[in-house]
């Protein structure tokens, strides 16, 4: 049996589990995938092959660790410097980023874009970006601090701490970070999320599952929106095809995870 799990601080709310193990249930894939709380990002390597691991995702806040912890990094993960799922080959950790092109398809209903103001400056935040800017949707990134702003100030993109920001007009709000995850907090200060809702013409919340106090926000100002969940079912799909060395197609898995989402 081929083992995989999600590596996370905290992970106890992920639905990963049940969708990949409902895809490997149904096409009768001989694997079982689980949950690994982990608090320190620079062990996942050797937890990884403790556990004997066939494959891993990975969710906040080791997205960069994760990609330091790999042999070799394929695909956009190169450019974004994340990654959030591993494929063990050979004895080898192959890394990966499935989040980029899972929110693209998650943001599709949103029509036209122009910008988009991104808060948070982790491994979510920096695939979002990526692949707004590859589409022609200008990314702007508000972090609390200027300590994770490097990355972002180095590949040209605007970057702001809530020091140097000042307020424009953004198509799309989205928070990448875990503000309402395991509390009640919101990202940014309520005033400025009220200003900026009051000028957006969508909003989206990576967290899935609940309603956050960003979602709350962006309800009360009448914007659309979305949680996470559609981000979460196209990166996961993307992340099985992995897993399983593309037995089957992404058209194939992705009927059966959605599914999932039932239970």
């Amino acid at each position: 049996m081929k083992l995989f799990t999600i590596f996370g601080d905290p992970v106890s709310h992920s639905r990963s589990p049940l969708m990949h193990n409902h895809v490997f249930r149904t096409l009768r894939i001989d694997a079982c995938y689980t949950r690994s709380q982990l608090t320190d990002g620079s062990k996942l390597r050797e937890v990884f092959f403790a556990k004997a691991l066939s494959g891993a995702n990975i969710t906040v806040p080791h997205k960069e660790a994760a990609y330091e912890a790999c042999d070799e990094i394929r695909g956009l993960a190169n450019k974004i410097g994340a990654v959030n799922t591993i494929i063990n080959e050979d004895g080898r950790l192959i890394g990966y980023n499935t989040d980029a092109d899972g929110f693209l398809a998650a943001i599709q209903s949103f029509g036209l874009l122009r910008n988009a103001l991104i808060i948070g400056a982790g491994g979510t935040a920096r695939a979002l970006a990526t692949v707004l800017y590859q589409n022609k949707i200008e990314p702007v990134i508000l972090n609390r601090s200027s300590n994770r702003l490097e990355y972002f100030i180095e590949n040209s993109y605007q970057a702001y701490s809530w020091e140097t920001f000042v307020p424009d007009t953004y198509d799309l709000i989205i928070n990448t970070t875990s503000a309402g995850l395991s509390d009640d907090l919101l990202p940014l200060n309520g005033s400025l999320l009220t200003e900026l809702f009051s000028h957006a013409r969508c909003a989206i919340d990576v967290i899935y599952g609940k309603e956050t106090p960003f979602l709350r926000e962006v309800k009360n100002a009448k914007l659309p929106f979305k949680d996470g969940s559609d981000m979460l079912l196209e990166q996961g799909v993307l992340a099985n095809y992995l897993f399983i060395n593309g037995a089957v197609s992404t058209d194939t898995i992705r009927p059966i995870m959605q599914k999932s989402f039932l239970y």
